[in-house]
């Protein structure tokens, strides 16, 4: 099931492994994972919801994994998170990149920036610019400059 997923997701990865220092589509899929792990924790519940509407109803090939990548694939850590009153966590860069660095199993020559602008840039490519800028306002000061560089 994995080999499947990994194959439909492809043209996403695909970008990602182009647009950053990480090595395969493997690394990319990991890496993508945690990043919208990240998000998740950076944005509200609604908006979580509505991000995960617009990417199951991507019916364009590949891109109806998306959603896929967008789901935790820890059970419990997405349980606990739905059922949290808190939703919004307060992550800074360097929280961000540590955690990428460390929950993405990064190798030690893949600079997190480079991976999540390149996660970024391709996220960007499935979404409508309203989208993109409503999540730009739940980011952090560093990760929304590299989400504005698209």
């Amino acid at each position: 099931m994995a080999d499947s997923a990994a194959t439909e997701q492809k043209p996403f990865l695909e970008k990602v492994v182009e647009d950053s220092p990480l090595h395969d589509i493997n690394e990319a899929q990991v890496a993508t994972k945690v990043v919208f792990r990240l998000l998740r924790d950076l944005m509200p519940t609604d908006e979580i919801k509505q991000l995960e509407e617009e990417f199951e109803g991507q019916e364009s090939g590949a891109e109806t994994s998306l959603a896929e990548l967008w789901d935790d694939p820890n059970v419990m850590v997405a349980f606990f998170s739905r059922i949290s009153p808190l939703r919004q966590l307060s992550i800074n860069a360097g929280t961000f990149f540590l955690r990428l660095q460390q929950e993405g199993a990064l190798p030690k020559d893949v600079d997190p920036k480079a991976v999540t602008k390149a996660i970024f840039s391709a996220t960007q490519d499935e979404l409508p610019q309203s989208r993109i800028d409503e999540i730009a306002q739940f980011l952090p000061d560093e990760i929304r400059q590299l989400w504005e560089q698209q």
